[in-house]
């Protein structure tokens, strides 16, 4: 289910010429010009582990014997954080700095994403920041969210009901004194009976938005923005019914995120389909402790993952990740961002 690269202190030293390199020409992660030079620039990355990223975005590759899925995640680990540089876990992700310790990160997560697609944000999350800030927030500690912390965040396909979600997850790991371990799950074909297999192929299934694309979770009020955070209402108050499983039945992708999705009333054929798929995933699920300088891809079209639970300090040392959505096809949203050269769903 999971592949592992450690990079070695040769890579870690033309990783840091890179990245220098890059803070010197452009301000920020997000900025238009890096986005876009983003691909060009990831293939000054060490040999290796741009072979791991192919490996993991192509695994059915014609140099290699054709695979199923290939992995369900692939961890990075053993990159350089700057501990001290990158200064205190903030109390919200509003209120995060940008130290040049930091800018490094995104970047680094950034130019890796790349060489998997392209990454892109939400008008409606994190008030449209592209590379988000996953930590404890006080007054969240139950919430279904990357914020909450005494309750476990449910593992889930991330933005599973949107049309438009990830191909992939990253995640950078800078802080994680308590090893919270992040859960990642497959759905075992085998072990589903035949007629849950193709009940789950059917359109009975609701997911509505999760509450971090509704407006009190953001601080962000402008024209553009509200129009979005109507459009997320209407999706809430009236879902599509979806699939659980899409694609080649022999090797389906996975679509899921129990904490906000139901059946129709009456429907209890589906809604036993969706408990049985529920119970095989749980069995699926691994605990992997992200460590600082640890990246953590998810293919989100064929894994779910969520996070343990833990006691939040609120001291400047709780648990701190960087995260970004990436699809492996910007056209496929045209019409549906904030405008034809912007990366935000609108």
């Amino acid at each position: 289910m999971l592949t592992t690269l450690r990079v070695s202190p040769e890579e870690r030293q033309a990783i840091a010429r890179l990245l220098t390199d890059v803070q010197r020409t452009y301000a920020a992660a997000d900025q238009p010009a890096f986005l876009g030079d983003a691909g060009l620039i990831a293939h000054d990355l060490p040999h290796r582990l741009r072979t791991a990223l192919h490996t993991f975005r192509t695994p059915q590759s014609a140099a290699r014997p054709p695979r199923r899925s290939g992995a369900a995640a692939l961890l990075i680990a053993g990159n350089e954080i700057d501990e001290h540089g990158i200064g205190p876990t903030p109390a919200h992700w509003r209120g995060k700095s940008r130290t040049e310790a930091l800018r490094r990160t995104e970047f680094l997560l950034v130019l890796y994403s790349s060489l998997l697609g392209d990454v892109y944000g939400w008008a409606t999350q994190q008030d449209g920041d592209l590379v988000h800030d996953i930590l404890p927030i006080a007054g969240q500690e139950d919430a279904q969210l990357g914020s909450g912390s005494s309750t476990p965040l449910m593992w889930h396909t991330e933005e599973a009901f949107h049309p438009h979600r990830a191909d992939y997850v990253g995640l950078l790991c800078l802080r994680n004194p308590d090893r919270v371990g992040t859960t990642v799950g497959t759905v075992d074909l085998t072990a589903l009976a035949a007629e849950d297999v193709e009940r789950a192929f059917e359109p009975r299934f609701y997911i509505r938005p999760d509450t971090s694309h509704l407006p009190e979770y953001n601080s962000s009020s402008d024209l553009e923005r509200t129009r979005s955070f109507d459009r997320i209402r209407r999706m809430d108050a009236d879902p599509d019914p979806i699939p659980i499983l899409f694609g080649d039945r022999s090797d389906p992708f996975l679509r899921i995120d129990p904490a906000y999705m139901y059946t129709a009333p009456g429907d209890d054929k589906a809604e036993g389909t969706l408990h049985r798929v529920m119970a095989c995933i749980e069995k699926s699920l691994v605990d992997v402790r992200l460590e600082p300088g640890m990246c953590c891809f998810i293919d989100n079209y064929r894994a779910v993952h969520g996070r343990a639970r833990f006691r939040a300090r609120y001291d400047g040392t709780d648990r701190w990740l960087k995260r970004v959505s990436i699809t492996r096809d910007l056209r496929r949203s045209a019409g549906e961002r904030m405008g034809p050269g912007s990366r935000l769903m609108a």
